[in-house]
């Protein structure tokens, strides 16, 4: 079996617009346009970029919670045919997703026992007899107690819905995990928490995992390797240590200048202009109309693959950062 249990090549979700009095798709919104990213077996990846660039529909994609439009997916090896939804089926136990906001994610009309064991039951991990036993034990494993499996869940906080969204997907033993924001609706403290929890969780069962964030604080300490998307591609590629020391996207400069600091005398850099429109992209390479460094080139030509110039990753750039 490959160590690479997710792969993408040039994966595009695009969603149609209708319009006018028969309701015709008039034009597309590429949320997702030609992204190539991997996953290996035991790593920690992020995928960050700002709000609207298509990280969380790239995550839907993957687990076809979205289909993608078109291109190539790989899981474990083996390529997803997809348009056809059931090709996902016999990897939805290896592949789980935790959701940004715990709340919307459970059923408030079940018992944290059913939330649990009802997984373990589809999926013929155990018996009824032992669901309850094997819902205890997981829910020892994220810090509750098995007292709390009869209670619903509108008593607990946000960290502690976290926590159990992160017992039902680790109870059916995937080997990956894609986390979309799942600290962003939690107080810092209880983020440091469930990132703590997560990676202990890492060690115990093997497990690698994929961060969508715009919190690049957060993955500069956890992650290994590093994808900055902007407007539904990826502009650059590489080890974390990389991005954060050297990078080679203005855009990723860009972002790494707005992360707040300590010093009061050094303000955040903020990246002037908004993202343009996925349903009508700019000519050339998307970030021009922001970019400081912007050329008539930039503006009717689309950047190629290059290497960085550290060697390692790739750079989706006219005129990459030395």
């Amino acid at each position: 079996m490959s160590d690479c249990l997710i792969k993408t090549e040039n994966l595009k979700t695009h969603f149609s617009i209708s319009s006018g009095l028969f309701r015709k798709t008039s034009e597309y919104l590429r949320a997702v346009d030609g992204v190539d990213i991997t996953l290996n077996k035991g790593e920690i990846v992020a995928i960050v970029g700002e709000s609207g660039c298509g990280k969380s529909t790239l995550g839907n994609s993957l687990l076809g919670l979205v289909r993608p439009t078109s291109g190539s997916l790989f899981l474990n090896g083996e390529q997803i045919d997809i348009h056809n939804s059931s090709s996902w089926n016999l990897h939805r136990r290896n592949f789980q997703m935790i959701f940004q906001d715990p709340i919307s994610s459970l059923n408030p009309r079940h018992t944290v026992f059913e939330i649990i064991s009802e997984p373990l039951l589809v999926h013929k991990i155990c018996t009824k007899k032992e669901a309850r036993d094997r819902t205890a034990m997981l829910l020892k494993k994220v810090g509750l107690s098995p007292d709390y499996m009869n209670r619903y869940t509108h008593s607990f906080s946000g960290g502690q819905k976290q926590r159990i969204c992160i017992a039902r997907i680790i109870g059916l033993n995937p080997q990956a995990i894609i986390c979309d924001e799942i600290t962003a609706a939690l107080d810092l403290s209880v983020q440091a928490q469930i990132i703590e929890l997560l990676l202990d969780l890492k060690k115990e069962f093997g497990l690698s995992l994929l961060f969508i964030s715009h919190d690049l604080s957060l993955v500069r300490s956890i992650s290994q390797r590093i994808y900055v998307m902007y407007l539904g591609k990826i502009v650059e590629e590489a080890p974390s240590k990389e991005i954060f020391s050297n990078p080679s996207h203005p855009y990723t400069r860009a972002l790494l200048d707005s992360i707040p600091v300590l010093e009061y005398r050094k303000r955040p850099a903020v990246l002037p202009g908004e993202i343009p429109s996925p349903v009508n992209p700019p000519s050339g390479c998307a970030f021009h109309t922001r970019c400081p460094l912007a050329t008539e080139k930039c503006l009717n030509v689309p950047p190629l693959f290059q290497k960085r110039e550290s060697g390692n990753g790739s750079v989706f750039c006219h005129f990459p950062l030395s």
